[in-house]
């Protein structure tokens, strides 16, 4: 047997461990793992000596496209193969049916999976999906969800603030259809009363300065949310999963419901990297929401990444202008910043250069959690037989990160001038090398939509 790739002398980690192999990839799949003299004969073979074969990241939390986003399914995804990414979730608006018309209109979720999916076809480098985002309390959408998971997508977007939050009233009969069918809730959890009140009077005493803008979306705010949607989650038996946590005051209140119910969550790469220093340093561009805390709060995210209460890391990854940045007050926004070429090698350099965590905890949190919790079954593993999704990465390479090597249309970074260690030098999307050395080397419509089962939270 003749395999068509072989990757030898790297060191590949697991979930669970570290060990020097190769792999062998025929078609789209990984087909085995050992010791070269043990495996197939390739047509082609690749030394990575000196690097990790780590499973491809699987991004859970990206915006693309729409009315928060300026990135298109091309510019997006040529970042995430140059980050290692090899599978994103994006958002599926309800009513979304195109770049300039958000969800005035009665729309339904269906007709903004559908926009969402044509903006997709022949434009992806690297594999995705969707959530399904709810944005107005439409008896409607009840009914159209056990449809949507039935199509393969199984996870559903709820907010709690802006203008588009649901009523916990109306989000506990969401959870209940979301626990008749087994689908994940997503839950953006800020108390909008709250920020419209401490805005309010920030705005009247004149406090305008991007410094100023994290006191209006306090801790506690975000606490709150958290403690009546993960409380209706546990009473109604849906799986909960908590969109970009911030802070220890939400972690706790995670904690405490995760031995109760299906009680999941992530935080994002800037929440671990950067601390409120950031608005004193670059001003609006950091603008995003939950806003960027203090440095007490960086220290207990690791916290409870180390104990598991948070078990994924994501993006949430967002394209503006620094002009459209700029050009607004922060109550207005635009709120967002882009990480899908950078997050993974400033996670690496955060938490394992700095603060010790493992390999196998890199992997856990950027590629196997993400994908078993979205029901992604042949992503974020190397095991054979699995989709050949891997990035090589080198964990000695030093590099600056400048917004100048920008693949995404955001011409900014809230990472400008950090120092990194490690560095993403390939990247293969079901065998297939989509990015090599910094270069993007497949040509959009190689990504393919994945449907997702209904994930098993048990196992």
């Amino acid at each position: 047997m003749t395999v068509d790739l072989l990757l030898k002398g790297g060191t590949i980690v697991t979930p669970a461990g570290m060990n020097e192999s190769a792999l062998a990839i025929d078609g789209e799949q990984i087909v085995a793992v050992g010791d070269t003299e043990q495996l197939p004969s390739a047509e082609q073979t690749i030394d990575v000596s000196g690097q990790l074969l780590m499973p491809g990241v699987v991004d859970p939390h990206v915006h693309i496209g729409d009315y928060i986003s300026e990135d298109t399914y091309e510019t997006a995804t040529k970042a995430a193969a140059l980050g290692g990414v090899t599978t994103i979730i994006d958002f599926a608006w309800q009513g979304h049916v195109g770049q300039d018309n958000p969800w005035e209109d009665d729309g339904t979720l269906a007709e903004g999976i559908r926009t969402k999916r044509d903006a997709a076809d022949g434009e992806a480098i690297v594999d995705h999906t969707l959530h399904a985002g709810i944005l107005r309390e439409d008896e409607h959408v009840l009914d159209e969800i056990p449809d949507i998971v039935d199509s393969g997508i199984s996870s559903f977007k709820i907010f709690t603030a802006y203008d588009w939050g649901l009523s916990n009233g109306f989000m506990r009969r969401v959870m209940e259809t979301l626990a008749e069918t087994g689908a994940v809730g997503l839950y953006h959890t800020e108390d909008q009363t709250i920020c419209e009140a401490l805005t309010t009077d920030m705005r009247a005493a004149g406090l305008s300065a991007a410094t100023d803008y994290p006191d209006s979306r306090p801790d506690y705010a975000e606490a709150i949310a958290a403690d009546a949607a993960a409380r209706l989650a546990v009473e109604t038996g849906s799986k909960y999963y908590g969109v970009h946590t911030s802070c220890q005051a939400a972690a706790e209140v995670l904690d405490r419901y995760q031995h109760e119910g299906q009680i999941r969550a992530e935080t994002c790469t800037h929440y671990t990297a950067l601390n409120d220093s950031v608005y004193a340093d670059l001003g609006d561009l950091p603008r995003i929401a939950p806003p960027i805390r203090p440095k007490d709060d960086v220290e207990a995210i690791f916290e409870y990444l180390r104990r598991g209460t948070l078990s994924v890391v994501s993006t949430d990854h967002v394209a503006q202008s620094a002009q459209a940045k700029s050009d607004s007050e922060w109550w207005e926004g635009p709120y967002g910043a882009n990480g899908l070429q950078v997050s993974l090698p400033v996670f690496h350099h955060q938490a394992v250069v700095e603060r010790d965590f493992s390999y196998p905890f890199l992997v856990r949190t950027m590629a196997t959690n993400p994908a078993a919790t979205f029901g992604l079954e042949d992503k974020g593993t190397l095991e054979p037989g699995t989709d050949a999704d891997i990035v090589v990465f080198d964990p000695s390479s030093r590099e600056e990160i400048d917004a100048a090597n920008n693949a995404s249309v955001a011409d900014h970074s809230i990472y400008q001038g950090m120092e990194v260690e490690g560095a993403v030098t390939k990247t293969f999307v079901r065998g297939t090398l989509v990015a090599d050395d910094r270069t993007v080397t497949a040509s959009p419509g190689h990504g393919e939509f994945i449907e997702r089962d209904v994930p098993n939270w048990n196992e």
